[in-house]
């Protein structure tokens, strides 16, 4: 009886294995560097410049802390201190150093929140322009670069994905997308 179903389940995959084969032939796959296609983006480009220019005033105050400590640590080795002023420099140091971690964590905090809301619109969008391409290409599969060992240069979509975002997501329109500083 065991014989008789393992002939018929043979039998059967026989007969299937041909037609899987020639459908996996025909079948239509692209690859993307979905990272890349996303940083390539004028809007991403823009988004970067912006930010950089929204956190400047807290990055230039944070350099100012870290010359006024550095001008504490100077005074404090000079000959001459007093035991008051060294006291007071030290005090004021230890001051500084705690604005000066409080203000770093909240410029990262604030700077990773405004990179993440940024990256996840533009990945959203991404996902969108690349599901679109598919369907123009009459793809069935794209699959992303960073899980894949191998591929032919020619399957590569990531420069046509980027353009399409251009044109999708001109930079002009960009502009109201950005984040407004708080």
């Amino acid at each position: 009886m065991q014989k008789r179903v393992r002939s018929a389940v043979f039998i059967a995959l026989m007969a299937v294995l041909p037609s899987v084969a020639v459908q996996a032939q025909s079948l239509k796959i692209a690859i993307v560097n979905a990272q890349k296609s996303v940083a390539d983006t004028q809007e991403i480009k823009k988004a970067q410049a912006d930010l950089t220019v929204k956190y400047k005033p807290q990055q230039q105050e944070i350099e100012k802390l870290q010359k006024d400590l550095q001008d504490i640590q100077t005074q404090l080795k000079a000959q001459g201190l007093t035991s008051e002023k060294a006291a007071q420099l030290n005090e004021d140091g230890q001051l500084k150093e705690k604005q000066l971690r409080r203000m770093g964590e909240d410029l990262q905090s604030d700077f990773n929140q405004d990179r993440a809301d940024i990256l996840g619109r533009a990945g959203r969008r991404m996902q969108d322009i690349i599901k679109n391409l598919a369907q123009q290409k009459g793809l069935d599969v794209v699959i992303d670069v960073s899980n894949t060992l191998y591929y032919k240069p020619a399957l590569e979509i990531t420069a046509e994905a980027t353009a399409a975002y251009d044109k999708a997501y001109p930079v002009a329109g960009a502009a109201s997308t950005s984040t407004t500083p708080k």
